[in-house]
């Protein structure tokens, strides 16, 4: 009887491994994106409002995020930040989006070092495309952009709550100091 029960925690362990990793998994492709983006509504300036810690936005301020649509359907990127000051020198990185999915375009592929590159998915957009929830699966990135350098408390909050619900950690969150946000 002692030797079954060895053998019956390990299975008991497998299975309950078993479970938390297709848990997982589960939970990392069911994020919905938005209906349909309209890249060339979506391209042009964007500013961060708030994002979840990132090793290479590390003491970023008055961040920005500018897309291009490209002639093959690609998009440039470029992100500027300012490290710790406003008014600091901008350092820069660019990069190309690709559409992931063709049917809503809500889904992209971002690189800013080739082969590598980042899931980018729009979860949330504004109509006129004034302000937008970007993430990805793993819950792990996430941002509020704007076309203005800050956003409505009330609209700011609404962001936050879908993020939320959607599983990501917005208790995390860092909202991004821009030049004209002591105006909010």
């Amino acid at each position: 009887m002692k030797t079954r029960r060895p053998i019956l925690f390990a299975a008991a362990a497998t299975v309950v491994g078993a479970a938390a990793m297709l848990y997982s998994r589960a939970r990392q492709t069911s994020l919905p994106v938005v209906p349909h983006v309209d890249l060339k509504r979506y391209v042009g300036l964007w500013y961060e409002i708030a994002r979840l810690p990132t090793r290479f936005e590390k003491d970023c301020v008055a961040v920005t995020a500018e897309y291009n649509l490209q002639p093959d359907g690609t998009l440039s990127v470029r992100n500027s930040c300012h490290r710790n000051k406003l008014h600091s020198p901008a350092e820069t990185a660019t990069g190309t989006a690709r559409v992931a999915d063709r049917r809503t375009n809500a889904k992209l592929k971002v690189s800013f070092f080739w082969p590598f590159a980042g899931d980018y998915w729009i979860l949330d957009l504004e109509g006129d495309y004034q302000y937008a929830l970007v993430g990805e699966p793993k819950r792990e990135n996430l941002w509020i952009l704007s076309r203005h350098s800050h956003l409505e408390r009330s609209i700011r909050d609404k962001l936050v709550a879908k993020a939320r619900r959607l599983g990501f950690p917005v208790e995390k969150l860092i909202f991004t100091p821009q030049p004209d946000s002591e105006k909010s």
